[in-house]
């Protein structure tokens, strides 16, 4: 299991520092894990796998023409990021927001189904605003920003 974890770890291209401010975990409890000297619980492993998910503003950094292109395929356009990830205080355990503008024909089952595979593409979970119904003024539409 040390080895896997490590593998894992720096897969993700995280140093033993940066998975300890991820996870919670102290840097040396991370440490002995990898080195064989502690056996980490189920429940540790999940947590540190947890940790080690790209974050949301890292995924869409990956993958923006991308999800634009899927965005594109749903109907949807105007592609923009808020909450968490748009402010580039995104965690772990944060989900990316997205906001989008939807053609007539699109309805909610199309917004779900666009929303599905776009957590499929970035590997975190993502949530789905359309901007047709909010006011000029809505919160979610001042603090948007470009996908």
């Amino acid at each position: 299991m040390s080895e896997t974890l490590r593998e894992l770890r720096e897969r993700a291209g995280l140093s033993q520092s940066q998975l300890a401010l991820r996870s919670g975990v102290a840097q040396p409890n991370i440490a002995a894990y990898e080195s064989g000297r502690r056996n980490p619980s189920a429940a540790m492993v999940g947590r540190l796998q947890s940790a080690m998910r790209p974050l949301p503003h890292e995924a869409l950094d990956q993958h923006r023409d991308e999800l634009k292109e899927l965005a594109a395929d749903y109907g949807l356009s105007n592609v923009r990021v808020f909450g968490s990830a748009g402010q580039g205080t995104d965690t772990a355990q944060s989900d990316l927001d997205i906001l989008v503008t939807r053609a007539p024909n699109v309805g909610l089952l199309t917004i779900a189904e666009f929303a599905f595979a776009a957590e499929l593409l970035l590997g975190v979970p993502v949530d789905v605003v359309t901007d047709g119904g909010l006011p000029a003024d809505h919160p979610i539409l001042r603090s948007a920003v470009a996908a």
